[in-house]
């Protein structure tokens, strides 16, 4: 049988997703609270989206081929960095990775001149003046099918770079700014590198025309720096009706 799984963690103290020798990361410590419970030391799981190290999640899906197991119980035995918030059968053969249609992430901006103690690891502190409607011309811009080469790492594994937005925007919460993006997949560090463009746009060092154009292809060195880990959270995976 199939099962399907919400997940929410802070990764703040784990290596990321992916299971790493010597390394405490999200899909180890999930995978062994499972194999305790239901005493399979071979099960392992399928994620939505492979976080890298500090990225957050609010709304991560995983499946596995075992029944579903209580919440409650799982949690007894998850450390508070991470949490089961959901557990149920899945249609059988359900991949929380092949069968995902589009994910959803959400960028942080604390936009204040003091830093705050309970946005630390939530939200990237910028002090500095920004022009808001820049952040929201950027967004529009993404709007549609792009070529993101300039936005992941040279050293690459990917040979596609082509990628279809389906909805970007920026929300203002008084001082909270969210980077809201909606895509067919990503690719590796594309959000931190668009959000670290944007705000140098915002910031008035480059134009909202000078960032469409990079939207083209252009290659890696013309893209902004890549902003910190720990502003970005995956917030929802999205699936079929009946998946």
């Amino acid at each position: 049988m199939t099962s399907r799984m919400l997940l929410e963690y802070d990764g703040s103290a784990f290596a990321g997703w992916a299971r790493q020798p010597g390394q405490r990361t999200v899909q180890e410590t999930v995978e062994q609270a499972l194999r305790t419970i239901l005493r399979d030391e071979q099960l392992a799981v399928t994620v939505a989206g492979r976080t890298d190290r500090g990225v957050h999640a609010w709304g991560q899906v995983c499946s596995y081929e075992h029944e579903a197991v209580d919440p409650l119980r799982l949690n007894a035995l998850l450390p508070r960095d991470v949490a089961v918030l959901d557990c149920n059968p899945a249609p059988e053969g359900f991949s929380a990775r092949h069968d995902a249609i589009s994910r959803t992430y959400c960028y942080r901006v604390l936009h204040r001149r003091a830093r705050s103690v309970w946005h630390e690891q939530r939200a990237l502190w910028h002090g500095w003046e920004l022009d808001t409607a820049a952040l929201q011309a950027c967004a529009q811009a993404l709007v549609g099918t792009q070529d993101f080469t300039a936005f992941t790492p040279t050293d690459t594994y990917h040979t596609r770079f082509a990628r279809e937005i389906l909805s970007a925007e920026w929300r203002v919460h008084g001082e909270l700014l969210e980077f809201w993006i909606t895509a067919d997949s990503f690719m590796r560090q594309m959000n931190r590198i668009l959000v670290g463009t944007m705000l140098e746009v915002a910031g008035g060092t480059r134009t909202p025309e000078d960032f469409a154009a990079l939207l083209a292809g252009a290659p890696r060195s013309q893209a902004g720096p890549t902003a910190p880990p720990h502003g970005l959270a995956l917030a929802a995976v999205h699936y079929p009706p009946g998946a």
